[in-house]
């Protein structure tokens, strides 16, 4: 699986504490893996974000991403705590 990272998930990404960077890249491990993971607690979303799906980052933190046709490359969009949905 290929995971393409937009301008604004990276910048994102950069302002996050360390110790949440080290969880993120252990979530995104058990991604690549199995999207739909238990631990990952992945979910559709509703309202402006439909269409897209979002996966938990601990308890607060969260990354909404989408697939590409073919399910072989997704798209990271944005990464934040609850304040991202809004």
């Amino acid at each position: 699986m290929e995971i393409i990272y937009s301008s604004k998930f990276a910048r994102e990404y950069r302002r996050l504490p360390k110790d949440v960077k080290a969880l993120a890249e252990t979530q995104e491990a058990i991604f690549r893996k199995d999207p739909y993971d238990p631990r990952l607690k992945t979910h559709k979303l509703k309202g402006k974000f439909d269409g897209f799906l979002s996966f938990s980052i601990g308890y607060k933190y969260r990354i909404i991403f989408e697939f590409a046709k073919g399910r072989k490359t997704v798209y990271f969009h944005i990464v934040g705590d609850h304040d991202i949905y809004q």
